[in-house]
């Protein structure tokens, strides 16, 4: 029976605080020059897994005792975690340039599909293989991507976590099979290490690339390597900018006006729930093909202003859309279509579209019952859940604009 595709936590600060973790049936690459910090964070993944009480295969070209002092730099037990079976450490020699000269390619497709048989071997939760490199360098990239495709396909059924070491591309044909492997992946980690003027290295960037799911989107930020910790990347989402301005005293009540009588400007919310329509139609495309790939259902809600409603100084689009932004959960998405505002619902539960109803209309902007009951007589809901029919956000945003919205979902 396969899992339920879900996040976990992956043990690394930056992707944990941004995305969320990693899908637990997920291919990911981690990329970045030598002495970046890429095994430190591969055996903070690991960590991690031993934490969740999970199995995880360590492939690695290094020497078992190095590998221990690196997990002991971030207070890690490797030793111990391989007694106990949690962690299965396995020790690969990169192939020889004498072993391969007469069929590479076929050489090489040995080593990868040698990676699921130590799968049905171990029956792991989570696999790092440090690094692959050496084995991805075929001569014809067609065969490399049928195997490794086949390889990923046979770890990701298994309900696995994968987690890929790269070096940093530096030949052109480097750099094509680097492009073709991340095409196949769920997503990517780049490490860009910097170094000081004497030429000591101190952090660098991190980058984080998703592929398949993960509409968060992409994120980077610094970071450094810490001692008994690792590396660390904090991420601090976007504060909201507050309009400078001087306060004005009250001198008597008739300088007060009704909200209604406000003209309110239309500004955009720096919040991270918003986007614009191009960056929303690519986090939907991505979505569907999420949906393609796993079966996970979202839905789309598409809450329709009235134009004439402005006239009667009720609510604007702008108000309403602070409405919204009040009442979504932090993982939905949001975006302003002409007097539309489009709701991306990652959750497939269907009680979610009308608990974000419900709020919103708590969170309208009304007095009492009367206004309220004015007030959304201007407003309509059309809803829309993904299925098979729909491949792409063009086809899922032109049944949005052109349904019939329904206001009695509001009431």
């Amino acid at each position: 029976m396969r899992k339920k595709i879900q996040l976990t936590p992956s043990g690394i600060s930056f992707v944990d605080g941004t995305w969320g973790g990693f899908y637990n049936c997920g291919t990911y690459l981690l990329v970045g020059p030598h002495k970046s910090g890429r095994t430190l964070l591969g055996l903070q993944f690991t960590q991690e897994a031993v934490k969740q009480q999970a199995v995880c295969v360590y492939f690695t070209n290094m020497r078992p005792k190095d590998l221990m002092i690196n997990a002991a730099s971030i207070n890690f037990d490797l030793q111990h975690h391989m007694d106990q079976n949690q962690v299965i450490l396995i020790r690969i020699n990169p192939p020889k340039v004498k072993d391969i000269e007469k069929d590479s390619d076929k050489y090489l497709s040995g080593y990868l599909q040698d990676i699921v048989s130590v799968i049905e071997q171990y029956q792991p939760s989570k696999i790092v293989f440090d690094e692959l490199t050496p084995f991805v360098n075929f001569n014809d990239l067609n065969k490399l991507h049928e195997v490794y495709l086949q390889t990923c396909d046979a770890i990701e059924n298994s309900g696995l976590t994968s987690l890929f070491i790269l070096s940093e591309p530096v030949s052109q044909q480097s750099k094509n099979i680097l492009e073709l492997l991340k095409k196949n992946s769920t997503g990517l980690i780049e490490l860009e290490k910097k170094e000081d003027t004497e030429g000591i290295f101190f952090g660098g960037n991190i980058i984080i690339i998703p592929n398949i799911g993960h509409t968060e989107g992409q994120f980077k930020t610094e970071y450094r390597i810490q001692p008994k910790k690792g590396i660390v990347a904090e991420y601090n989402p976007p504060v909201p900018r507050k309009e400078n301005s001087k306060p004005q005293r009250i001198k008597t009540e008739t300088q007060y006006k009704s909200l209604s009588e406000i003209e309110t400007p239309g500004e955009s919310y720096p919040i991270i729930n918003f986007y614009n329509e191009k960056e929303f139609r690519l986090l939907l495309n991505h979505q569907i093909a999420y949906f393609k790939s796993t079966a996970k259902v979202f839905t789309l809600c598409s809450i329709l202003l009235d134009e004439s409603v402005q006239d009667k100084g009720l609510i604007t689009l702008n108000q309403l859309k602070n409405t919204i932004r009040l009442s979504v959960n932090k993982k939905d998405k949001i975006t302003v279509i002409d007097n539309r505002i489009i709701v991306l619902i990652i959750d497939e539960d269907q009680k979610i579209v009308n608990s974000l109803l419900s709020k919103v209309k708590s969170n309208l902007p009304a007095e009492n019952n009367e206004q309220l009951g004015r007030i959304i007589q201007y407003i309509s809901v059309f809803t829309i859940q993904i299925d098979e029919s729909i491949n792409s956000a063009d086809e899922m945003l032109g049944k949005i604009i052109s349904g019939k919205e329904l206001n009695k979902t509001i009431k």
